[in-house]
């Protein structure tokens, strides 16, 4: 297994990072009352010294009173949590590394299993978190508008910080998601409608804004996902003329990378080519993808919420569309969250210490 060409440097705009690899975002949820902790920094700083290329932090959250349904979810707002985030971009950049948080709000949420609730409702397109099931209220144009200055104010904010990019989280069931999922926006104004392409305003909006609030040199990455919590076979782009539609307008709007969430990279995303989810956007789009989705190991990420234990897996198909040019970056989650060392590992063909992955992994800030 020949990894070398994952091991060469990227640039684009405020981007300089020394390999291919990235840390996709993973929720923690160790920081109280939003505040990330000296031990957050510490556990992003190993995965640095660990020669990850680019670190895309844990979800944290924007400015909206009910944009977590986590007591330990961190803020990306305020002086307390922002103070947090400066020392953890400070560690890595201490380390040598490149990190961009990811700016998210959650939407229309369940409930959290600790009790805990946000002091408002929880909000969405149509008070709805999945087809059928209504948990919060429906955004008013003025709740819009707040929520799209708040994206903006973060990612300003991470600039300042020092940060290298920002991601937007329009994945997974999220705020973002369920305005382009028809199951989740019943919509009958301009964030509404009948097409993927039509739902899509709310977030071009949201990526106008991001872009206007940092300029035109800063790295904006977006976070997409086909499939949903509520259904994980979901396909909201069920051609490529319909993810065209889909995605060159988040593309005019001033995405330049997307970073494609699958299941399994190595499913095909429509029928006739073999073409995975990142390879169909670089292809429409001609901008910079990232995959990700069971990248080095041999069983799916939802199953390990349920217990499932993963071993490592070959790279060999990985490199095989990598090389071909399918996608520029590739995201890997679960082997950084229990193995701070496996980039390094993996450069150094050091392929037999590679660990496994236990749900146990999930409960801890692993330093070694």
């Amino acid at each position: 297994m020949n990894t070398d060409s994952l091991f060469k440097p990227f640039a684009l705009k405020s981007l300089n990072i020394k390999n291919r690899i990235v840390m996709a975002p993973m929720t923690r949820s160790f920081s109280p009352g939003g505040i990330p902790t000296a031990d957050v920094a510490a556990y992003y700083r190993k995965r640095a010294e660990g020669e990850v290329g680019l670190i895309l932090s844990e979800g944290t959250v924007i400015e909206r009173v009910s944009s977590s349904n986590d007591f330990n979810i961190p803020h990306f707002y305020g002086e307390k949590a922002l103070a947090g985030w400066q020392n953890v971009i400070s560690s890595v950049h201490d380390a040598g590394g490149s990190m961009g948080p990811q700016i998210w709000h959650m939407g229309v949420m369940n409930n959290h299993h600790s009790g805990w609730l946000p002091a408002e409702p929880f909000e969405g397109p149509s008070g709805l978190n999945k087809p059928g099931f209504n948990n919060g209220k429906t955004m008013t144009e003025s709740d819009i508008a707040d929520t799209i200055a708040a994206f903006g104010r973060a990612a300003a904010d991470a600039k300042r910080l020092g940060f290298d990019c920002v991601e937007i989280h329009g994945a997974h069931g999220y705020l973002v998601d369920q305005f382009f999922w028809d199951g989740t926006n019943e919509r009958t104004d301009i964030y509404g409608g009948k097409t993927l392409a039509e739902r899509s305003r709310f977030a071009t909006e949201v990526i106008k804004e991001v872009r206007k609030q940092v300029g035109d040199d800063f790295a904006v990455i977006i976070r997409l996902s086909q499939w949903k919590p509520a259904d994980y076979t979901l396909q909201m782009a069920k051609t490529p003329q319909e993810m065209e539609a889909w995605l060159n307008p988040l593309s005019d709007a001033g995405v330049d990378i997307f970073h494609c969430s699958q299941r399994r990279f190595w499913e095909p995303e429509f029928d006739g080519s073999d073409l995975n989810f990142a390879g169909w956007a670089k292809k429409i789009t001609g901008k910079a993808t990232i995959t990700v989705g069971s990248v080095g190991l041999n069983g799916e990420f939802l199953a390990a919420f349920a217990g499932a234990s993963s071993e490592p897996s070959s790279l060999d198909e990985l490199m095989r569309r990598f090389d071909r040019g399918d996608f520029d970056l590739v995201g890997v989650g679960r082997p950084l969250l229990s193995d701070p060392n496996w980039v390094k590992k993996i450069h150094e063909g050091r392929t037999g210490e590679l660990k496994g992955f236990t749900k146990a992994a999930l409960g801890e800030l692993v330093l070694d």
